[in-house]
């Protein structure tokens, strides 16, 4: 399970209107005991069995030119147009937005809020939005401190593995503490503006590859620099998730 998608959602929850709140309620199912989080990894989980949303966890961009175009990007492997990552995000918000017709549903919004929740955290880590030729880092090996690694699972879970000592309950729950005290705090001034799009190619462009080739060897200065950049987007993924949800269910 990645830590940085449960965090997200635990994040969101203090921000959810009531009438969000209640929509998530109704659309989990009862296994999920109303824990989004605890179902919010399912795209992950279901991409082999679901073979057609492997696409959408991801936007390719041209190598080095470090902007996204919808029109240009917005792509899947094969070429099929609005099938990517943003293109997803677009799709299940407008799904969503039938919640509250009275005629019978044409969606699944059970699905579509656990693909809207889960690819708006994946937006925010930065190689989701990256070059096309290294698939977003994942064909860029690297050294993580003494282990073998794809700069791409280093920023999906290695910087915050590290920074809090493993993945379980606790260590999630202090890490979203963490944030959420930075929202109210360091981050604060920042927070309204926040809830606009996403600007992922720029962060992998600034953070992620920079210093980075096939074979580096990335130590403290790396993680040291880079957790701040995972933590801030990790924040702004759940001011992000809230304030979509709450639009979407006001």
């Amino acid at each position: 399970m990645r830590i940085d998608v449960v965090t997200i959602i635990n994040i969101i929850e203090a921000r959810l209107s009531s009438a969000a709140a209640e929509a998530v309620r109704k659309l989990l199912p009862a296994s999920a005991h109303d824990d989004l989080g605890q179902l919010c990894p399912w795209p992950d989980r279901i991409k082999f069995r679901y073979r057609w949303s492997s696409d959408l966890h991801f936007v390719n961009t041209p190598d080095d030119v470090c902007s996204y175009n919808y029109t240009r990007d917005c792509k899947s492997r094969d070429g099929a147009k609005g099938r990517c990552l943003t293109g997803a995000i677009n799709n299940y918000t407008t799904q969503l937005l039938s919640y509250r017709d009275k005629k019978p549903r044409s969606y699944n919004l059970t699905e579509a809020l656990l693909f809207l929740s889960h690819f708006l955290g994946d937006i925010h880590q930065p190689l989701h939005v990256g070059f096309a030729s290294d698939m977003g880092g994942n064909r860029i090996k690297v050294t993580w401190f003494n282990t073998r690694r794809v700069l791409h699972h280093v920023w999906d879970t290695d910087v915050i593995k590290r920074d809090e000592g493993g993945f379980n309950p606790s260590n999630v729950d202090q890490l979203v503490r963490n944030i959420q005290q930075k929202i109210k705090s360091k981050w604060a001034n920042q927070v309204k503006a926040w809830e606009t799009c996403p600007e992922s190619i720029k962060a992998a462009c600034q953070w992620a590859y920079k210093g980075v080739h096939p074979g580096s060897v990335l130590k403290d200065e790396y993680y040291e620099t880079r957790l701040p950049v995972v933590e801030m987007r990790l924040a702004q993924a759940g001011i992000r998730l809230a304030a979509t949800l709450n639009r979407i269910f006001k």
